[in-house]
């Protein structure tokens, strides 16, 4: 890796990542993107994008590296998420589909999330206005100036990184050989999705201890609301109902979810986070994406409710896509299905048959 890289030990909606634990053969490390124009026409001077990886870089005579694999967590989450049992125990073992003595695998914290720069760092409602083209704009510029990666076997994405998955695929298409994006909708965040994210955002706009982002304390009535609405948007009524089947267990984990989500949120970051996905559309150039592509969806999401039609709709639109509707069972876990690999992990073996155009890992 070049020098300017230096290591640093360190359910749309993933809700704000719970600590996880990162295993022993996992590296950390930051990279600084200097004079980062967002599309806002803000420039920050130096972006800190933090990441973790797995496995060693395997490069061809050409000394390209062939391996690389990069994950995308959702809104409110960090690259660290994917080391929680239900991913990590499934992909990541030995033998498994991304074991990383296989595959060179890079999980970013997206800008304004995990240890990558963040309003809360100091700027609050000073940081530049990101969207997800900047982000997706950052993570190419970790890979490519970074890391040496100039591609990729894989880019898979859960919830927002879902989303940045369809960006990828339409602002570089030919720099992944697949795609695989879970739990979203290639088209602009309208109805209850948009709905449920403005009044999140009002509730903390609206919150008299906001003070425009320059709050001395965190504005504690405006996050609750956003993060009750969190925990709706991310539920499965089937699991729901059979996890919680009474009363008084439903009212003690709302309080214990709702108390927890407040000891770690700041306002600014969750703004901008759900901000972030004001402009997405990727549904006007969806012709543009070349790449192989494996879309799953389950069917007891709340925010990509399968009864829109949508994803069959669109997925016509890709000329090598795949859409995949995981039905409701009690191995589904609604939205966060997506981060549940053994539901779905038979649809990623379909995709990593596809022949790599860079050797083979």
């Amino acid at each position: 890796m070049r020098s300017i890289v230096c290591i640093f030990l360190c359910a749309c909606v993933a809700t704000a990542a719970q600590a996880q634990s990162v295993p022993l053969n996992a590296h950390e490390g930051d990279f600084t993107a200097r004079d980062f124009r967002s599309r806002s026409g803000e420039t920050l001077a130096q972006l800190r994008l933090h990441y973790t990886i797995l496995g060693e870089p395997k490069r061809d005579v050409s000394g390209n590296i062939i391996n690389a694999v990069m994950i995308l967590h959702g809104t409110g989450g960090d690259g660290h998420q994917f080391f929680r049992p239900q991913f990590a125990d499934v992909l990541f073992k030995p033998g498994g589909l991304l074991d990383p003595e296989r595959y060179f695998i890079i999980l970013p914290d997206g800008i304004g999330h995990g240890k990558s720069s963040k309003p809360s760092d100091g700027m609050h409602a000073r940081f530049p206005h990101y969207d997800y083209d900047d982000m997706v704009a950052a993570q190419h510029a970790l890979l490519t100036q970074g890391l040496d990666v100039t591609h990729l076997r894989l880019i898979m994405g859960t919830s927002m990184g879902c989303m940045h998955s369809f960006v990828w695929g339409e602002t570089y298409p030919d720099f992944a050989d697949a795609l695989m994006p879970l739990a979203c909708l290639p088209v602009q965040i309208a109805g209850r999705n948009r709905m449920w994210r403005k009044m999140a955002m009002d509730a903390i706009r609206n919150d008299p201890a906001w003070r425009n982002g320059e709050y001395k304390m965190q504005p504690l009535a405006g996050l609750r609301t956003a993060a009750d609405l969190l925990i709706i948007a991310g539920q499965a009524p089937l699991l729901a109902q059979k996890t919680y089947p009474t009363r008084e267990a439903v009212d003690k984990y709302v309080e214990d979810r709702t108390k927890d989500q407040l000891a770690t949120l700041d306002a600014n970051d969750l703004l901008y986070q759900i901000a972030a996905s004001r402009n997405y559309d990727p549904s006007p150039a969806l012709e543009k994406i070349t790449a192989p592509v494996m879309w799953v969806n389950s069917a007891d999401d709340f925010i990509n409710p399968p009864e829109l039609g949508i994803a069959e709709r669109e997925a016509k639109r890709l000329k090598r896509g795949h859409f995949v509707l995981v039905p409701i069972s009690e191995q589904t876990h609604g939205h966060s299905t997506h981060t549940w690999a053994a539901v779905w992990q038979s649809y990623l073996a379909q995709l990593l048959k596809e022949p790599a155009t860079r050797g083979t890992p």
